[in-house]
C-alpha cells in the first residue's frame, strides 16, 4: 500500500479513536480547563439555532486570562451563520486580544465536538499552540492543540513572494 498524506492522516485519526475508546471516550482535564468548559456550556445556552437545533458554545481564554464566550448564531441564509468558536475569537480580537491560551467547545453529541475546518483556520491565525478542549454534554472531553487539529495549515507571508 502506498502511504499518502491522506492515508497518514486517516491512520493517525484511527489511532486517536482507538486510544480514545481505550480511555473510555474521555480524558481527565485540569480544574482550569473544567472552568473553561463550564463557561462554554453556559454560552451554549444562548445559541440561536432555529434551523438545525444544534447548539454549540465556546469559551476562549486569552494569554492574560480574560475569557470571551461565544455561541453559534444561525441565519436563514446559511452562509451568514457564525460558529461559536469564531464568535468568541472575533469578540476577543474586537477587545484587543490576539494571544490565546485555550478554547473550550461543547455540544450535545455522542463524542466531544471538534471545531469545523473554518474555525480551525481562524484559530490557527493566532497560533497553532492554542489548546482546544473538546467536550460534550455527557462530560466526555478531549484536549488537542490547534496544530494537532489543523496540520499544514494555510500560511501566506506576502514578504516572501
Amino acid at each position: 500500500m502506498d502511504v499518502t498524506r491522506r492515508n497518514t492522516v486517516l491512520l493517525g485519526a484511527l489511532m486517536a479513536v482507538v486510544a480514545d475508546e481505550a480511555m473510555g471516550g474521555s480524558m481527565r482535564i485540569t480544574p482550569a480547563q473544567e472552568k473553561l468548559v463550564a463557561a462554554a456550556r453556559k454560552a451554549r445556552d444562548k445559541a440561536y439555532a432555529p434551523y438545525s437545533k444544534f447548539h454549540v458554545g465556546a469559551a476562549l481564554e486569552t494569554e492574560d486570562g480574560t475569557v470571551f464566550s461565544g455561541c453559534n448564531v444561525e441565519n436563514i441564509s446559511y452562509g451568514a451563520t457564525i460558529c461559536a468558536e469564531r464568535n468568541a475569537v472575533f469578540q476577543a480580537v474586537a477587545a484587543g486580544h490576539t494571544k490565546f491560551k485555550a478554547i473550550a467547545v461543547i455540544a450535545d453529541l455522542p463524542r466531544p465536538i471538534t471545531p469545523c475546518g473554518m474555525c480551525r483556520q481562524v484559530l490557527g491565525e493566532f497560533g497553532g499552540g492554542t489548546q482546544v478542549i473538546c467536550a460534550n454534554l455527557k462530560g466526555d472531553t478531549m484536549v488537542k492543540t490547534v496544530g494537532d487539529l489543523l496540520p499544514d495549515a494555510f500560511d501566506f507571508d506576502p514578504s516572501k513572494v
